[in-house]
């Protein structure tokens, strides 16, 4: 536990939140300030950040939870779509710093763009570039 993290509090009942699912390892609730009505986050219970160090047991068990909850948007508010997001360090958005992943139900009627407008690389060349480096980086 980080006794400064906004999840840890949460995890521990000292921060109140409107519970989805629990079990020892996993926490779902709602979010506060939903993006769209529905919005979700699921959270280990351990303190655990950034995507690239917490452990595969525990990605495993919370994309298991991301699942569920995503099945249960989809069935329970009827849901026409799912974003799911996981953002790591504060330039790609992310607010706490406790790995998490935001489920958010899409209606075609919600009001919400957030999707992305894709970009384009200058060649092919620069493309494979991009790719070469990643591959090299793979362990």
């Amino acid at each position: 536990m980080n006794h400064d993290c906004v999840f840890c509090k949460i995890v521990k009942g000292e921060i109140p939140c409107t519970r989805l699912y629990e079990d020892n390892d996993v926490l779902a609730f709602m979010d506060i300030g939903p993006v769209v009505k529905g919005h979700s986050l699921v959270i280990p219970k351990a303190h655990h950040n950034p995507l690239m160090d917490t452990p595969p047991e525990i990605l495993q068990k919370l994309i298991t939870v991301v699942q569920r909850i995503a099945q249960a948007q989809m069935k329970g508010l009827h849901a026409d779509g799912i974003n799911v997001s996981q953002a790591n360090g504060k330039v790609a958005g992310q607010v706490v710093p406790h790995i998490h992943f935001h489920i958010i139900p899409r209606f075609t009627t919600d009001d919400y763009h957030g999707n992305w407008i894709p970009g384009k690389y200058a060649s092919q060349q620069e493309l494979h570039d991009y790719a070469d480096r990643i591959r090299q980086a793979i362990q």
